[in-house]
């Protein structure tokens, strides 16, 4: 099925194998269209200490607007929705039906930017609550068994690293403490 530009909806996306996961583009924009989870694949192969720090964009239907250009989804044919990507100002274009995801161009740059602050914060001021959550997740999903596995395991990396950075005198103690 051929899918089209929402910018410009004559024309077609090309395809693409782009970080792990295969995408349609823009030619002319360099927009880029995920299919459903094919977001967050990209954003786990972009950088694999992100891996843990999922957005669910589809938590709050509420915050969904139509957006105001009418991009149609290139799936689907659909008004698109255009949603904050978590908490940062970043607006991303959503399809509600296909649960697809339009990304204009530099959005992608600018939501691993985004991640890579978000996960310094939460690791640094949060990060009992993460390992919590991570381990709740564990569980019950929404990933797959093996990647909730990866996720706690790269949050227990992170504090690991986090640790060492903010106490290295203690740090120092531990790795010369008999085993």
């Amino acid at each position: 099925m051929k899918k089209f530009c929402p910018h410009h909806q004559q024309i077609s996306l090309e395809q693409s194998n782009i970080l792990g996961a295969e995408i349609d583009y823009c030619p002319q924009d360099y927009g880029l269209w995920f299919d459903e989870h094919e977001l967050r694949e990209a954003k786990d192969t972009k950088d694999r200490d992100l891996r843990w720090l999922d957005i669910d964009l589809w938590k709050d239907p509420g915050k969904f607007v139509l957006s105001l250009n009418q991009k149609m989804c290139p799936r689907d044919r659909l008004p698109m929705y255009e949603v904050s990507y978590g908490d940062s100002d970043i607006k991303v274009d959503v399809c509600s039906l296909c649960h697809g995801v339009w990304l204009d161009r530099g959005e992608f740059k600018n939501i691993i930017v985004y991640l890579r602050e978000d996960s310094s914060h939460r690791i640094l001021y949060h990060y009992a609550r993460n390992l919590i959550e991570e381990g709740w997740e564990v569980f019950s999903g929404p990933e797959i068994l093996r990647e909730e596995i990866l996720d706690f395991l790269t949050i227990l990396k992170l504090l690991m690293y986090k640790f060492a950075a903010q106490y290295s005198k203690l740090s120092q103690i531990i790795v010369t403490l008999p085993k």
